[in-house]
């Protein structure tokens, strides 16, 4: 579509105005193959930056996810998302759609605290009541809630079980897209961070690695685009940016989730002062 691809050259040439959109390939040169990039979030930004930062031929195979309340809250930023950037839209505010057999009682005391925007993150779905969780298992297995904190004498959240189809069902958009062949842009934060450094990081990135052992993962430093647009701000500011693509790396025979988590989130912070 014409005016899809011409949108999109006006964007890139927008955004490398604003920033420069600077890509700094340190660990692995940028090739056509199956990739899955994961970065760390600080902005809403984030994925338009790393897709400006991308190479034409890349550009075209990579989608990156979009949160669907924010990315389609208007005709153009969904059409935007949808003819341009070609994004994946994910559920944010914890909660995916469930089918009528698999849904859900909601919590009131997990309520998204609601001056709190919150990015789509990889983690399956908070659970029906089934079993309290271990605490040390607590921040696994669901999607990001961003909520309010819970009374002291709330009980622990309860989680579905790895693996299952109602946990999994979050990840669907991204496994039907790996299964087509695409190559996905994740923030494995789940919410955009204000610190400089990346939060632990959720465990989507882990199942998709597990699920598609074949796609090359690509650790990425976005830097300085927060300052671009601070939450909260609507009028981007001329800054120079850049993204760092640092070497890939591998889910090693017999890791488990939480190692290979911090292993993927200390490869992105590595690169932050490449």
């Amino acid at each position: 579509m014409l005016l899809a691809k011409f949108t999109g050259w006006t964007l890139l040439a927008l955004v490398r105005l604003l920033t420069g959109a600077q890509a700094r390939w340190w660990g692995c040169p940028p090739k056509a193959e199956q990739r899955i990039y994961f970065a760390n979030h600080q902005s809403h930004i984030d994925l338009v930056m790393i897709w400006a930062a991308l190479p034409q031929e890349l550009r075209s195979i990579t989608r990156p996810i979009a949160a669907r309340d924010y990315w389609t809250s208007s005709p153009l930023k969904r059409w935007i998302t949808t003819e341009v950037f070609n994004a994946i839209y994910v559920e944010r505010g914890g909660s995916a759609p469930l089918p009528a057999d698999l849904s859900v009682q909601e919590n009131p005391a997990a309520a998204p605290a609601p001056a709190e925007r919150v990015e789509p993150s990889l983690d399956p779905a908070p659970a029906p009541a089934i079993a309290p969780a271990h605490p040390a298992e607590a921040a696994q297995g669901q999607l990001n809630l961003d909520a309010a904190p819970e009374p002291a004498s709330a009980p622990p959240p309860e989680r579905l079980t790895p693996g299952t189809p109602e946990a999994m069902l979050p990840l669907q958009p991204l496994i039907d897209a790996l299964q087509s062949g695409d190559s996905i842009i994740i923030f494995p934060e789940g919410t955009r961070g204000h610190t400089g450094e990346p939060q632990k990081f959720k465990s989507g990135l882990y199942t998709l690695a597990t699920m598609f052992p074949d796609v090359v993962l690509v650790p990425a430093w976005i830097d300085n685009v927060q300052r671009v647009m601070p939450k909260g701000e609507v009028v981007p500011v001329p800054i120079l940016c850049s993204v760092t693509f640092g070497a890939p790396i591998q889910v090693e025979d017999g890791e488990e989730r939480r190692p290979f988590l911090d292993r993927a989130r200390e490869a992105v912070i590595a690169l932050r002062d490449v």
